[in-house]
């Protein structure tokens, strides 16, 4: 049976990746609709290679702009475009791979239309997991992670036989500050932070990952996804990122997920379970490889791990706090308007300020994002 898939993000790193696999599986999957931030031209590209039903912009589009051999295909702009590929153009699965809160929105209309989400967006748990979790129990479809460790984390839990974990193992690449001393991180540039030494992502992720902020995000996801406490998730540094994750079970024994650093392996696994699917990606030669690398993180030179520990404790708003501070922050980064240790700083400034804010509501905690932003940018240098 073909599986018909909206992709949210498709001119991203994730979203051409899924595009990939379905151009090598045109007998098993159809593109029903397609959206994209403002890269217009591969977006009117992937319109016309896959012909999907609806396609859209979120920061808008002029009719005039469409050409004339895409006409075919209903456009949309704004947030109304997310809103049809997730919840109203007919489809099976939503890959949900847009960066920021911006996702959780998306994911609570995809399961409330009954779609089955592929979720490539930490934020949507980190600021609504126990929206985003009691509406995916009521449709009875699994939210299937996409994110490498998550998915590695899944992979591992499929032969636990009901057993549960004692222990995740989260694995991080350390990125290109792992080696430096705390000073010189603290002052580096965009130009340094950008430069990941396994993963080729977007700007806001690449700086997460060199600031150790999206593991931090990556327990809270953990956290919600598979139902263990932030106290049995630990974050072990493995700089060749070949193992993607593991799972210590009550015997002892360790069950990890392990592959080439290519992420068609965990969208293919997303978009497929519980099949597999020929994916194009060799595997690991492990005569070459000779050894891996574990290390512990350096939470002084990292403090976004405490940081997210101490989110996920406090409970209410406190992590929704932590990422929109963090996103507001990065960006400043990305601007040159801050240094890079100032980012850290500011988020800690707002977990500070705005302590026991709730979010038991989409309202909620779109106030404690919008007041987040607000604290990083009043903070003085």
């Amino acid at each position: 049976m073909i599986k018909k898939i909206a992709i949210l993000g498709s001119t991203g790193s994730i979203g051409t990746q899924a595009l990939d696999l379905c151009r090598r599986h045109p007998d098993r999957y159809r593109v029903t609709a397609l959206t994209a931030r403002g890269s217009k031209e591969k977006l009117f590209e992937q319109v016309r290679e896959f012909r999907p039903e609806m396609a859209g912009l979120t920061e808008g589009i002029n009719p005039a702009e469409i050409p004339a051999d895409l006409k075919f295909c209903r456009w949309m702009s704004g947030k109304e475009a997310l809103k049809a590929a997730a919840a109203e153009v007919d489809a099976d699965q939503v890959l949900v791979s847009i960066v920021g809160i911006a996702g959780l929105q998306s994911v609570l209309d995809a399961l409330e239309a009954g779609r089955q989400v592929l979720l490539a967006n930490k934020e949507a748990l980190v600021t609504g997991g126990h929206l985003v979790t009691d509406l995916a129990a009521k449709t009875g479809k699994p939210l299937l992670p996409v994110d490498s460790e998550h998915s590695a984390i899944f992979q591992c839990l499929q032969a636990a036989g009901g057993n549960r974990p004692e222990k995740i193992l989260l694995t991080a690449s350390g990125g290109p500050f792992r080696t430096w001393t705390a000073e010189a991180i603290a002052q580096a540039t965009p130009e340094q932070a950008l430069r990941h030494p396994n993963w080729s992502m977007g700007a806001k992720i690449t700086i997460d990952s060199a600031s150790m902020f999206n593991k931090g995000l990556e327990i809270m996801e953990a956290r919600w996804l598979f139902d263990v406490p932030a106290e049995q998730i630990e974050v072990v540094v493995h700089p060749e990122s070949i193992v993607h994750s593991a799972v210590v079970f009550r015997d002892g024994a360790v069950l990890a997920q392990l592959g080439l650093p290519d992420m068609r392996v965990p969208i293919g696994y997303a978009m497929a379970y519980p099949e597999r699917l020929e994916t194009g990606v060799e595997e690991p030669d492990l005569f070459a490889l000779k050894s891996l690398t574990f290390e512990k993180p350096d939470e002084r030179k990292f403090p976004a791990l405490r940081l997210a520990r101490e989110a996920l404790k406090a409970g209410g708003a406190a992590c929704t706090v932590f990422n929109g501070a963090n996103e507001e922050a990065v960006a400043a980064f990305l601007r040159k308007e801050i240094p890079f240790g100032e980012i850290a700083r500011r988020v800690e400034e707002a977990m500070d300020r705005l302590a026991g804010l709730p979010a038991d509501c989409l309202e909620e905690i779109l106030e404690a994002d919008r007041r987040a932003r607000d604290v990083v940018r009043s903070v003085p240098q």
